[in-house]
């Protein structure tokens, strides 16, 4: 067992100070039950805790550092750029730079801003929809995380076209009232919805890849089918790309899948993980934006020089030839080598993956949706987390998130990884 002395009485300090001792609920390890770990350093694909532990990293910062911890040429550029100044709350070079580098890099953001957070991008991308055509209501997809504006956290009513009510306190129930619901990857429910609410419905928001309720990948045609029901009623249609943007290709999932979203929002991958990220969408859409148009949103810290500079050596690096080919190889290999580790065991889990990005979930066969994915067995999945901790592996603390490899992730890292879980399946199934 690792000895966790410091982490432990760093908990106990920061229960007293902070709400839960951390600043992000998942870091407090209440899915999963024991003491979080306090992070020192990061190099590569490896982290070392305050007690000097060793892990093989899944986390990558829930996903954005998809070249690993404490690249080099990152580094440089944000040291490079601090030299300069930390902040301005005026415009840089830097911001023009990468926003024409985005804007090449995801042809259907013709426009964009920067913003200080992937929740600062939905809810303005949000705005302009509304404003663009004139109606209220919003539609999201059970288990799709949109980040934590009042208005996306909401649940399921009674049936699939109910409107929702608050998913957390503090949530005025008028502002989830104008939020509708369905199934992920149900287009016959997106199809009664509009029937219900035809001239109502502003937008659809969806994560084009799920990936806040474990990853569940869309099925053939449910992306084709959202932009086609979004155009035929007059309503656009928003990728969330905060996970999914230069992480899972150069042009993200609309690249992979070949469909074009009218806005779409990015987070921290676009500014090399550090605090921010971006909206952008259509020429017509975006000159609604204040300065040009009537919708207000602006932010002090948006295109802050440190993150700019990190975006950009970030982003020219995995424009090298083979990046995400790399990334998918490793992705596929781990969740192979994890699924026939338990068909050994003949422990029951699925594990779908799609390039980088996977989720050990325990239950048979994959799932399709936020009602399928809550069926795992969460307490076999604690288990396998803690199992893989002590073997020096750091997985998602929560049965619903997803493991990020990432570049400098080795064969003998994925190797390690498939022996721990091998170790981890093992213990707890004697």
């Amino acid at each position: 067992m690792p000895n966790t002395r410091r982490s432990e009485q760093l908990f106990e300090r920061a229960q007293r100070i902070l709400p839960g001792g951390v600043n992000s609920p998942v870091r407090a390890f209440r899915a999963v039950g024991g003491t979080p770990r306090f992070v020192a350093r990061g190099k590569g694909s490896h982290i070392w805790d305050v007690d000097g532990n060793e892990y093989v990293d899944y986390i990558g910062s829930w996903g954005p550092l998809v070249l690993g911890h404490a690249v080099p040429e990152v580094l440089d550029a944000i040291s490079d750029a601090a030299q300069r100044g930390t902040t301005f709350g005026i415009a840089t070079e830097l911001e023009v730079e990468l926003a024409e580098i985005v804007s090449a890099a995801m042809p259907s953001m013709e426009m964009l801003r920067f913003v200080a957070s992937g929740t600062e991008a939905t809810m303005s991308a949000i705005r302009v929809a509304r404003a663009a055509t004139g109606r209220d209501l919003i539609l999201k997809f059970e288990g799709c995380y949109h980040g934590h504006a009042d208005g996306l956290l909401v649940q399921a009513g009674s049936g699939a076209a109910a409107q929702s009510t608050p998913d957390s306190a503090g949530v005025p129930a008028a502002y989830a009232s104008q939020t509708l619901v369905a199934p992920y990857n149900d287009l016959a429910a997106v199809e009664r919805l509009f029937g219900a609410y035809r001239r109502s419905i502003a937008v659809v928001i969806v994560e084009p890849i799920a990936a806040n309720m474990g990853l569940v990948t869309p099925q053939p045609g449910f992306l084709e089918g959202l932009r086609r029901i979004t155009t035929a009623n007059g309503a656009l249609l928003i990728f969330d790309e905060v996970i999914t943007g230069f992480r899972v290709a150069y042009g993200g999932a609309q690249a992979l899948f070949s469909v074009t979203p009218d806005l779409t929002c990015l987070g921290k991958v676009v500014v090399g993980g550090l605090p921010g990220g971006a909206y952008g969408g259509r020429r017509e859409l975006m000159e609604l934006v204040a300065p040009l148009g009537p919708v207000y949103q602006a932010g002090t810290l948006a295109g802050n020089p440190l993150a700019m500079a990190a975006g950009l050596a970030t982003l020219g690096l995995l424009q090298k030839p083979g990046t995400y080919e790399r990334l998918a190889q490793s992705g596929e290999y781990l969740a192979q080598g994890l699924w026939q580790v338990a068909q050994e065991l003949e422990t029951p889990i699925a594990v779908p993956q799609l390039g980088s990005l996977l989720t050990v979930f325990f239950r048979d066969g994959a799932p399709w949706s936020y009602r399928d994915a809550i069926t795992a067995d969460r307490q076999r999945y604690a288990a396998f987390f803690h199992g893989l901790l002590e073997r020096g592996v750091y997985f998602p603390p929560s049965p619903f998130e997803v493991a990020f490899c990432s570049l400098a992730h080795t064969k003998e890292d994925l190797d390690a990884t498939i022996e721990a879980a091998r170790g981890a399946l093992a213990a707890f199934r004697s």
